[in-house]
């Protein structure tokens, strides 16, 4: 079984039914909503399109809505793209109407960008395929010389090099869509360009007052969050390595350590994490993935990446249900690899809760114990996220009656969901379930050993305080 999760973005490619089809039964675990794109009624209806197949499909599968955010970017030419030559004058004007580029001079989204940037700054725009010296900040105007040209077109992105612009994480749109994840039950809300943890603090509590219950992710895209990384991550419950925007920001020479300083932090700091951006970029438009590209996803996965994303691939790719099934055979490879089944994490750690303490004690016996499975049942959902950040080779099933709790897992590395529900006090008997469950699945055989961790009150958020061994055929006791 394949650990680490896919995340796939729904987009025009996936709206035929077959399509859709094709990517659940390719094995994806996430859908991601991309709210920078598109009318919300589409949004609405691929959604429920994802839940009707996905339960035709017998699967459980997430939905991650991701907020559009501050992206600053340029306006739109009246006569086309225009064509930048090394040493010309542009200039990046506020003043101008969005829709009344030329030559010379193209408005901006960002009426304050003047205010964010002086003589002496790299601009970055289109993910860093034109680069601008600031020359002059005059009121309104931006007058740079080209440093790097080509060709320009409608809306590219722009950025500073080295971070530091000050456009708010949340925009008056993002606090709109926030109310449209509440309303489609999103199961992750991703927040664009955060600052500081005070943003994810915002998103959340706007989520919980619009009715909504999912998780937050911060997408780190920024300079500032870099520097910022522990008290980020410590606010949320999934990061996102957004290597686009950040790779502009940081220079794309400084990714791969900060990437994978990020999913270092993440696990050790008990959070889930995504790594995403170009992953298979080539597979938009190929049936088959670059050598690069494979070498990319697989080192994710042997860094302890808990998933991998897919964008435009998906969304408006020839060849979505492809794409899927190529990272399920890389990311299956990797994990057969000694460095994504052995862990040292938190071993010299105290634990803060007994739940915690459960979780690691069972993933440290059942990585020394020739353990076939283990069986979390769980409310939240919280002990099978804390055993997944132990790698290794054992799947982790979420026995848990609660619909919400098992699209939540879906992101987490080696946790799979199962629909449990089990509400009787006899303790005996709930083993004999929770293993026959797990016999239905062809998940365990006779003979083979099951680690079970539970609560003695069933039905109560954080009250596991029990690990049972038992040897599938045995009676089981409670």
């Amino acid at each position: 079984m394949r650990r680490t999760k896919i995340v796939a973005t729904l987009g025009p490619a996936t709206d035929d039914p077959k399509v859709l089809d094709g990517i659940i039964a390719a094995g994806v675990d996430v859908v991601r909503v991309n709210f920078s794109h598109g009318r919300m009624e589409d949004h609405r209806r691929r959604v429920q399109a994802v839940r009707d197949r996905a339960d035709a499909h017998g699967r459980q599968v997430g939905v991650l809505c991701d907020l559009q955010g501050p992206k600053i970017r340029i306006g739109r030419f009246r006569d086309g793209p225009i064509h930048l030559e090394e040493g010309d004058r542009f200039v990046l004007d506020a003043s101008l109407p969005l829709d009344a580029g030329t030559r010379e001079r193209v408005g901006i989204t960002y009426r304050d960008l003047p205010n964010d940037v002086d003589r002496g700054d790299t601009l970055l725009l289109d993910d860093g395929r034109i680069v601008l010296w600031v020359e002059q900040v005059t009121g309104p105007e931006i007058t740079c010389k080209v440093v790097v040209g080509g060709e320009l077109s409608d809306s590219k992105g722009i950025n500073r090099q080295g971070g530091g612009l000050s456009a708010a994480a949340l925009t008056d749109k993002d606090r709109a869509d926030i109310k449209v994840a509440a309303e489609l039950g999103a199961d992750y809300l991703a927040v664009s360009f955060p600052r500081c943890a005070a943003d994810v603090h915002t998103a959340r509590e706007l989520l919980r007052a619009a009715g909504g219950h999912g998780g937050i992710v911060a997408k780190i895209e920024r300079a500032e969050a870099v520097e910022d990384l522990e008290e980020i991550i410590a606010a949320s419950d999934a990061v996102m390595i957004a290597r686009g925007d950040l790779g502009v920001e940081i220079g794309d020479a400084g990714l791969p350590a900060v990437q994978k300083h990020i999913i270092s932090l993440a696990r050790t700091m008990n959070r889930v994490v995504i790594t995403a951006t170009q992953m298979m970029e080539s597979m938009v438009e190929s049936p088959i993935p670059t050598r690069a590209e494979v070498f990319d996803v697989a080192n994710a996965v042997l860094d302890g990446t808990d998933a991998v994303m897919l964008s435009a691939e998906t969304a408006t790719g020839r060849y979505p249900a492809r794409a899927v099934a190529a990272m399920d055979r890389i990311c299956r490879e990797a994990e057969k690899q000694p460095a994504a089944m052995t862990s040292s994490h938190r071993l010299n750690t105290r634990f803060g809760r007994i739940d915690e303490a459960i979780a690691m004690a069972a993933m440290y016996t059942a990585n020394h114990l020739g353990v076939r499975a283990i069986a979390a049942l769980t409310e939240s959902g919280a002990t099978p996220l804390w055993m997944s950040r132990i790698s290794s080779g054992i799947p982790i099933y979420a026995l848990t009656p609660h619909e919400e709790t098992r699209r939540k897992v879906t992101l987490y590395r080696g946790v799979y969901p199962v629909a449990f529900q089990a509400e009787s006090t006899d303790h005996a008997y709930v083993n004999r379930l929770a293993i026959e469950e797990l016999m239905r699945r062809d998940a365990v055989r006779e003979g083979d050993l099951v680690i079970l961790t539970k609560g003695d009150l069933i039905g109560v958020h954080g009250g596991t305080n029990a690990m049972k061994i038992v040897r599938v055929g045995d009676m089981v006791a409670a």
